[in-house]
């Protein structure tokens, strides 16, 4: 299972959804879809605009957390 870290982040940087989703160029409504972890996947182009945005690595937002029980 993969877990989504992105609120962590967020809070870190003191970033909204609706901001961050401006900054990236995408709709509030996918980001919350991806924060949620109920996203089946993401692009590597938006996964490299939001590490810009929030100035981090892939790793600090995606987490493999073993298998789902």
């Amino acid at each position: 299972m993969i877990k989504i870290n992105l609120d962590r982040v967020m809070l870190d940087r003191k970033m909204s959804s609706n901001e961050l989703a401006k900054k990236i160029g995408i709709a509030p409504a996918n980001l919350s879809i991806l924060k949620t972890g109920k996203a089946k996947g993401i692009r590597f182009n938006t996964l490299e605009k939001i590490c810009t945005v929030l100035d981090c690595q892939p790793g600090d937002i995606l987490e493999y957390a073993g298998e789902e029980t």
